[in-house]
């Protein structure tokens, strides 16, 4: 796939989020919807891109009245559509009746969704159709549709998602205990690292799905948002950015970036594939049982003398943990020449984390 493919898919997405973030709950055309829900009747709303909207169209009564959500369900007792502004600040037409291009592809097969996908397509508007007769309201963006659940429906997935939070954090927080203890007695294997990445990627996948649910929740979303903060916030990224660093063949912030890019793309079979996890960290001919050696970013992180940046001269300075580990005790006057004001402090500090899960392994 190339380049611009990816980057039409990311910004058909991002747009797709627009378009839910506008019909959540807690916004006024959200409110509009229910109100139309409830009142069992049918509804057909452009927003946005109003110039090509209209030239797509004809007749219905032009209001140019403000927005509010009563006016949108009054409206909406009308055939034809309802025409909104980019800023949903003014309702410009009612009862329009749009005229799409038939020969425009369409799996819809209702014809206020078959209107609403080709009005999606022809123009860059979110197009919102309610049916009246199964009570469904899907959102069109470039011909691409989103159903919109309730928020019952919604937090029934939340609910679960958050339980895979829990559970895969607290089997990596064992994982990552235990491998720091396998780190500072030098014997880490590809299998160790492999089965932590695969557990960093169940933990982004579940993440990932729940942002999307927090996006789907609007105004009802707080508190979901704060419990993934707490299960997999910012520090579990950079975690996962340390560790793949620790490990790849070129240690760079750019080369991890891209590592975590193809991660993602990975199957759960591959994920799990000690060669294939080898082959994007950039080594080959290598098996489960390899020996693999950390620079130790990831465990320096951890001590807290180690101040942003420190942990990188060290790195640079002594090549791996276990050749600083090996010279920490001999020389801490070279942990003070790269900037460690307290070498040994850190030095006691790596060998208490050593002792204390030194039975991890």
């Amino acid at each position: 796939m190339g380049r611009s493919s990816i980057l039409d898919k990311n910004e058909l997405q991002k747009r797709m989020n627009d378009a839910i973030r506008l019909t959540a709950p807690g916004q006024p055309i959200r409110t509009a919807l229910d109100m139309i829900i409830a009142g069992h009747l049918g509804a057909l709303i452009c927003v946005g891109d109003t110039e090509h909207v209209l030239a797509a169209g004809n007749d219905g009564f032009p209001l140019n009245i403000s927005f509010t959500s009563n006016r949108l369900f009054e409206l909406s007792k009308m055939d034809g559509a309802v025409v909104i502004d980019d800023d949903i600040t003014q309702i410009l037409r009612a009862n329009f009746h749009l005229n799409p291009d038939p020969s425009l592809a369409t799996s819809e097969t209702g014809m206020r969704h078959r209107t609403a996908a080709r009005m999606s397509v022809l123009t860059d508007a979110i197009v919102i159709s309610v049916s009246a007769r199964r009570a469904v309201v899907n959102v069109y963006v470039k011909g691409k549709s989103y159903q919109i659940q309730t928020v019952s429906e919604i937090m029934s997935s939340v609910n679960q998602l958050v339980s895979t939070l829990q559970t895969t954090r607290a089997s990596l927080d064992r994982a990552l205990l235990r491998l720091t203890a396998l780190e500072l007695d030098d014997y880490v294997t590809l299998a160790d690292i492999t089965d932590i990445f695969s557990s960093f990627e169940i933990l982004q996948q579940a993440k990932n799905e729940l942002k999307f649910c927090i996006v789907k929740l609007g105004t009802e979303g707080k508190l979901v948002r704060m419990q993934l903060e707490q299960l997999a916030g910012e520090s579990v990224d950079n975690e996962y950015d340390l560790m793949i660093r620790d490990y790849a063949s070129d240690s760079s912030e750019e080369n991890a970036a891209r590592i975590r890019e193809r991660f993602a793309e990975m199957s759960a079979q591959e994920i799990t594939n000690a060669q294939r996890v080898a082959e994007v960290l950039g080594y080959d001919d290598l098996d489960e049982d390899s020996v693999m050696t950390p620079l130790g970013l990831r465990t320096l992180s951890q001590v807290s003398v180690v101040r942003d940046g420190v942990a990188e001269r060290i790195v640079n300075e002594y090549g791996s943990l276990q050749d600083l580990m090996n010279d920490i005790r001999k020389d801490p006057e070279r942990l003070v020449d790269i900037g460690v004001n307290n070498p040994t402090i850190l030095a006691d500090s790596l060998y208490r984390i050593q002792g204390k899960h030194g039975g991890a392994a």
